[in-house]
C-alpha cells in the first residue's frame, strides 16, 4: 500500500514522535485527516494546520471509534511512557496502555480501516540477552522466549500479539516497528519522562550556564545503547507502514555508545568538561542494548542516515534555546 493520498489518523500526535510523524506524512502527500492525543491542545509539541486535532482519551473505545472514523490508515503511537526513570516507577500505568491498543484495533476493524501501524519498543526483548554492556545486537527473534522489560515491555509485546491475531483472524493488515531510543528536538527534556539523550543535553546545558561544572549520571555510565534521530524514525515508520512485511521489525540505529560516551559527545558540543557523579541507585535499565538491522536492511534496504553526533547537536541546540528562553513545556507521553 502506498501511503500517498491515503486518509490517515495519527494517535499520540501531541507527543514527540507523533508530532513529527504528522508533519512528515503531510510533506509526503498523505491526507492526515485527524491527529489525536490525550493532552490538551496547548500542551502538544506540534499542532499541524489543516488537520483535525482532537484531545481524546484513547483508553476509551468510543474515543477510538471517533479517531478511526473516515480513515483507512491508523498510526497507533499513543502510550503512557517515558524514559527509564518513568517506566521503572510506573509499571501499572504503562500496562494500562493495553486498553488504548486493544480499543484502537477494535475501532479500526469496525470502521473498515485497511492498515494499522503499531509502534512497539526495544523493551520487548528478553532481558537475559541484555545483561552485558558488550552486547550482541538484538535480532527480531530475540523477543522470544519472552522476558521483556517489566510493565512497559510486557504491554508492548502483548499488543504486538494483538496486532498479529487481528490480522490472522479479521484480515486487518497490521505492521509493527520496534523503536530503539528515538531522540531529537520538539520532545520531552524535563519533568521525569525524558530519555537519556535529552536528559544528558539538559544536564550539560544547566551545568554550563550555572557555572557548576558537575553532572549526575544514572548508573556507572558503562551501560550501552543506540539512539535513532527522529527524521530516521519517521522515514522508517512510513516505509514499514507501506511494506508487505508482516512480522515486527527493528527500527533503530546500530551505532552503539556507552552513556559515558553520550556525555562525552554532549560535552564536546557544549565545549566544556564536567565532573561526573555516578548515582548507582538510580534507574538505569538493562546493561546493554543495540539494534540488529540485518532484517530491515535485507528486506527494505533501510539504514539510519543521521550520526549520533549530528543529531545530538541539533537536539542540544533546541533544548538550550528552550532553557534560555524559559519557555514552559509539559511532559509528553511520546
Amino acid at each position: 500500500m502506498k501511503l500517498k493520498g491515503q486518509k490517515a489518523v495519527v494517535c499520540g500526535a501531541g507527543g514527540f514522535i507523533g508530532g513529527h510523524l504528522v508533519q512528515s506524512l503531510l510533506a509526503n502527500g498523505v491526507d492526515v485527516v485527524r491527529a489525536v492525543d490525550i493532552k490538551p491542545l496547548d500542551e502538544w509539541y506540534q499542532v499541524s494546520k489543516g488537520v483535525e486535532s482532537l484531545s481524546l482519551d484513547l483508553k476509551d473505545k468510543d474515543s477510538c471509534l471517533k479517531a478511526a472514523a473516515g480513515t483507512n490508515v491508523v498510526f497507533q503511537l499513543a502510550a503512557d511512557m517515558g524514559g527509564m526513570g518513568f517506566i521503572e516507577n510506573n509499571k501499572a500505568l504503562c500496562m494500562l496502555s493495553v486498553l488504548t491498543n486493544t480499543h484502537m484495533l477494535m475501532a479500526a476493524r469496525e470502521k473498515g480501516v485497511e492498515r494499522f501501524f503499531y509502534s512497539s519498543s526495544a523493551c520487548v526483548y528478553n532481558g537475559e540477552k541484555q545483561t552485558n554492556p558488550d552486547v550482541v545486537a538484538l535480532k527480531e527473534e530475540d523477543a522470544y522466549p519472552a522476558l521483556p522489560e517489566d510493565g512497559y515491555g510486557w504491554e508492548k509485546l502483548f499488543s504486538e500479539r494483538m496486532c498479529r491475531h487481528f490480522e490472522e483472524d479479521y484480515g486487518l493488515q497490521t505492521r509493527v516497528a520496534r523503536y530503539h531510543n528515538v531522540y531529537g528536538p520538539l520532545g520531552t527534556w524535563t519533568g521525569g519522562r525524558e530519555k537519556a539523550p535529552a536528559a544528558v543535553c539538559r544536564k550539560v546545558i544547566e551545568a554550563k550556564h550555572s557555572g557548576k561544572h558537575e553532572i549526575e549520571i544514572w548508573g556507572d555510565g558503562k551501560q550501552t545503547r543506540s539512539f535513532m534521530y527522529i527524521d530516521d524514525c519517521t522515514k522508517g515508520t512510513q516505509m514499514i507502514a507501506e511494506s508487505e512485511i508482516h512480522e515486527p521489525l527493528n527500527l533503530g540505529s546500530d551505532e552503539l555508545v556507552t552513556i559515558n560516551q553520550l556525555v562525552d559527545i554532549a560535552e564536546d558540543i557544549a565545549g566544556i568538561k564536567l565532573k561526573r557523579n555516578y548515582n548507582l541507585g538510580a534507574p538505569k535499565g538493562v546493561n546493554g542494548r543495540n539494534s540488529d538491522n540485518t532484517l530491515i536492511q535485507e528486506k527494505m534496504n533501510w539504514a539510519p542516515s543521521i550520526k549520533l553526533r549530528d543529531g545530538l547537536a541539533k537536539t542540544y541546540a533546541w533544548i538550550e534555546e528552550e532553557i534560555l528562553s524559559a519557555k514552559p513545556l509539559a511532559a509528553a507521553t511520546r
